[in-house]
C-alpha cells in the first residue's frame, strides 16, 4: 500500500472513498478533467480506453478541477455532461483543486513524478495525465499528449500484460 492509496477521496455523488479503494489493484490513468475545456473531446479517447482496457486491470479516474476557470459549477452539472455529451462512464470525483497548498492529496504525491522530459511539479493545463501502477510507479503525460496516443497505450499495455 502506498501514501496515494490511504487519501481520501470524495465522487461526484457525495460518496467517499480512498484512491487504493478506487483503484482496487488496477493500473489507474487520473486525469484532471474539465468540461468547457477546448480539450474536453479528450473525453470519448478516456471512455473508449476504459471500455478497451477494463477486464485487464484497467480504469479511467476523473478529477474534475475548475482550477483554470473550466469547468461546469455544481458536480450533478458536471456528471450530466460527462455522461450525455461523452458517455462517460468511469469514476469521477467531486471538484479538486490540482496545484497549490490546497491541492488535493492525490495530485500533491502525483506532481512530484516528471514527465518524459524530466519535468516535475505543477499541472501545466486541463487533461493532464498519470498513469498510476498498483505498486506505486507513476508515468506523467502532458495535456495535449492525447489518452489514444502510442505513449500512454503502450505505457497501459505493458502494466495490464497478462504475465505467460
Amino acid at each position: 500500500m502506498t501514501d496515494l492509496d490511504t487519501s481520501s477521496v470524495t465522487m461526484l455523488d457525495g460518496r467517499q472513498t480512498t484512491f487504493g479503494e478506487l483503484a482496487d489493484g488496477r493500473v489507474v490513468l487520473v486525469v484532471n478533467v474539465a468540461s468547457r475545456c477546448g480539450l474536453a473531446p479528450q473525453y470519448e479517447q478516456l471512455e473508449e480506453l476504459q471500455r478497451r482496457y477494463a477486464e485487464r486491470g484497467f480504469t479511467v479516474i476523473g478529477f474534475p478541477s475548475n482550477q483554470f476557470l473550466q469547468e461546469l459549477r455544481s458536480s450533478e452539472a458536471i456528471a450530466d455532461y460527462c455522461s450525455t455529451t461523452w458517455g462517460v462512464t468511469f469514476p469521477m470525483t467531486e471538484k479538486v483543486r490540482v496545484n497549490g497548498k490546497n491541492a488535493h492529496p492525490v495530485y500533491r504525491q502525483l506532481t512530484a513524478h516528471p514527465d518524459a522530459e524530466g519535468k516535475a511539479g505543477r499541472v501545466a493545463w486541463n487533461f493532464e495525465k498519470f498513469l498510476v501502477h498498483p505498486d506505486g510507479r507513476v508515468r506523467r503525460f502532458r495535456p495535449r499528449t492525447a489518452p489514444d496516443a502510442p505513449e500512454i497505450i503502450r505505457a497501459i499495455e505493458e502494466w495490464t500484460a497478462v504475465p505467460s
